[in-house]
């Protein structure tokens, strides 16, 4: 099957990006070097092509009370300019996907609208499935991007670095706020969330194709640094931040990954996988995803054993070394008796057990 390409893709390759496949698309894994691109997020400003992941527009008479029945986090917690992390689920309770979803309140005509961004790998199920459940109710599901760019800016000069494009005082929008912008030499306006996937300050900007090879172009030539899916993994990885298909499944619920909080029992709406979180609930999970440090430098991969006592009890979900701790750190699911911090367990890793410890998460939290 071919790969599809970002509206970024040549400007990604000529500015060094070595390309490989990714849920379907041809992604860069690294520019300069992985530690560099992290160290540049970490300590000033790094930007990354997010274009492959998927942004759906949904409208309709009140989207909230319809959209209510298929995540299990309360949408009327947020309200214009305000946006939630949460999860779709199956009947089991398990985890079809984790999304954004950002209130973009009403139309001239007093409609609401939301908008939703979700994993690239479960983009094109996710959009058939939310069309055949929430069309028949009344709203209209649409494709959002089309054939835009979706970039995220990151780092702890980022939001300077938008001032400058916008002459707007962002470092006032909270987390999680967004709003609409205008941007120097761009033609439309451009979507700003204040959200992100490597633990540090910055946005995440959507734009037309155009503006956005023009918005590229622009922040190359402030020095912002290109960075790669190596560098995406490592920095969510240190923040704790899950990765769907490796971290939560369908056979993963959100009480077991750590995610009971995106759980709001108290509301009286149903929704899919109610009934099933509920006995989760009562009864507690009988497994949780756990922080590993390990000794030495062995690096603990997604699927490798962890041991305790000789026997296996657990599997690692994704694994790096830490360029920003220097040690190699890990996700993994254990038994729930064994997830306390401190716990000592083993990761085998070539035939060899190497010691582990349960640590808390995130592994790193910025200041």
């Amino acid at each position: 099957m071919d790969l599809q390409r970002t509206p970024l893709h040549a400007l990604c390759r000529d500015a060094g990006g070595r390309m490989v496949p990714f849920a379907g698309w041809e992604m860069p894994v690294q520019f300069s070097g992985l530690v560099a691109e992290h160290t540049a997020v970490r300590e000033a400003v790094g930007m990354f092509d997010i274009s492959h992941m998927g942004v759906l527009r949904i409208e309709g008479s009140n989207p909230k009370d319809v959209l209510q029945s298929l995540v299990p986090t309360d949408l009327h917690r947020i309200g214009p300019g305000q946006a939630c992390y949460t999860v779709l689920l199956n009947d089991n309770g398990g985890i079809r996907d984790d999304l954004i979803i950002y209130d973009q309140g009403e139309t001239a005509s007093g409609e609401g609208t939301l908008l939703m961004v979700i994993n690239a790998a479960c983009a094109d199920s996710d959009t058939t499935w939310l069309k055949q459940q929430l069309e028949p109710r009344g709203l209209r599901v649409q494709d959002e991007k089309r054939d835009g760019v979706l970039m995220a800016l990151q780092g702890p000069k980022a939001v300077g670095i938008l001032e400058q494009l916008s002459g707007e005082r962002l470092h006032e929008l909270p987390r999680f706020g967004h709003c609409l912008l205008s941007l120097q030499g761009l033609s439309d306006q451009v979507f700003c969330a204040r959200t992100g996937y490597t633990g540090e300050d910055g946005v995440e900007l959507l734009l037309s194709r155009n503006d956005g090879r023009k918005l590229w172009t622009q922040l190359l030539e402030l020095d912002v640094t290109p960075c790669g899916l190596g560098a995406r993994d490592t920095l969510r990885l240190e923040a704790a931040m899950h990765l769907y298909g490796q971290d939560m499944t369908t056979s993963t619920n959100p009480f077991e990954t750590g995610l009971g909080w995106l759980v709001h029992l108290e509301m009286p709406q149903d929704f899919i996988g109610r009934r099933a979180l509920e006995q989760v609930a009562a009864e507690g999970p009988s497994r949780r995803l756990v922080g590993l440090k390990l000794q030495g430098r062995a690096i603990a991969r997604h699927d490798y054993p962890v041991l305790h006592d000789g026997e296996t009890v657990g599997i690692v979900t994704s694994g790096s070394w830490s360029p920003t701790l220097e040690e190699a750190i890990a996700l993994a699911v254990v038994p729930t008796h064994l997830a306390k911090v401190g716990s000592e367990l083993g990761v085998e890793i070539r035939g060899q057990v190497q010691p582990a410890t349960v640590v808390k998460r995130p592994f790193y939290r910025r200041g």
